[in-house]
């Protein structure tokens, strides 16, 4: 079976940056035909740079990179440099990227990449604040039909929220994007905190990417050492969770997760539960189904995959040991 050809949305962060490695090192399962920065953990020229800087890390400096949207659609941005760092990808030394951005908008480059390849074999992976998808929508509502499937990390049902009492934070961001592109019909599988919650980088978890002997293996753990930090604070758990892999792992091994298809809406109208999902997950409101909202995961199987994955990568000056 060919690789499925996927556009990853992101706001790089280091989990976002962990998701990206795990692409990037899955040749045989997906093709990234580029990678579209987006405002939201960081300021989108720091996350557009902090992509840039992934690509070559994983030894792929031929990935393209395309700036988008500098904030949300209707609101002024929220980022998150309390767990990600000033950077987005605090703690280890990171070289400035060799490479350079695409001139090209990252929401034209969406619009263009959906309407040149044939419909319905284009899968947009979201792991940031879903502006840039929503703003390509708006401008070009003939895509959303070609679109194969957005699998997108955001919201939470059972875990409720991480920025606020009630929303996580990527929905928090730009709750108006999140409300085009769940009315959108476009087909939609959730990554929410109630999945990401249970892939938590514990000690051993993360020894095993220091054991690697690679760079690549390094920057993961130091990477995971920084930002759980605030997490294993916040929860009181073993580690932080892995967020945005989720979303990538789905694509490589869907048979580790499982959920429900339901109906989810996105509060934009209260400042109280601001940005929340309202997941209809025990059918009570009558409402359609417009997501898969994924619940569980086997967190083992995940960073079996995880670990694999990143053992094949190592940045282009480096020998193999």
């Amino acid at each position: 079976m060919a690789p499925r050809k996927i556009i990853i949305d992101t706001d790089p962060g280091q989990d976002d940056a962990v998701a990206i490695l795990l692409a990037l090192a899955s040749p045989e399962d997906v093709e990234v035909l580029g990678i579209t920065a987006v405002a939201g953990n960081v300021p989108l020229r720091l996350t557009a740079k902090n992509a840039l800087i992934v690509c070559e890390l994983a030894g792929k400096p031929e990935i393209k990179v395309f700036a988008g949207c500098d904030a949300p659609l209707k609101r002024k941005l929220v980022t998150a440099e309390h767990v990600h760092g000033k950077t987005g990808l605090d703690g280890p030394q990171l070289p400035a990227p060799q490479t350079a951005l695409q001139a090209t908008h990252a929401v034209d480059f969406i619009i263009e990449t959906l309407r040149n390849h044939p419909s319905g074999t284009v899968t947009l992976c979201s792991l940031g604040p879903l502006t840039n998808i929503a703003t390509a929508f708006g401008r070009a509502p003939d895509i959303i039909g070609r679109v194969q499937e957005i699998v997108l990390m955001g919201g939470a049902y059972f875990e409720v929220g991480n920025i606020t009492p009630t929303a996580e934070f990527n929905i928090y961001v730009d709750p108006e994007a999140a409300e085009i592109v769940f009315k959108s019909g476009a087909p939609l599988t959730v990554m929410p905190l109630d999945v990401t919650h249970k892939v938590l980088t514990t000690r051993p978890h993360i020894q095993v990417f220091r054991d690697m002997g690679t760079e690549t293996g390094r920057m993961v753990a130091e990477w995971t050492d920084f930002f759980e930090r605030f997490d294993k604070e916040k929860y009181g758990s073993d580690g932080a969770p892995l967020h945005d892999p989720c979303v990538i792992a789905w694509l490589l091994q869907p048979e580790l997760f499982s959920g429900r298809k339901i109906n989810v809406e996105i509060e934009t109208g209260s400042e109280l539960t601001l940005g929340m999902t309202v997941a209809d997950w025990w059918g009570v409101t009558g409402r359609a189904p417009n997501a898969l909202f994924i619940g569980d995961v086997d967190a083992e199987g995940f960073f079996a995959l995880l670990t694999e994955r990143i053992s094949r990568l190592q940045p282009a000056q480096e020998e193999p040991r």
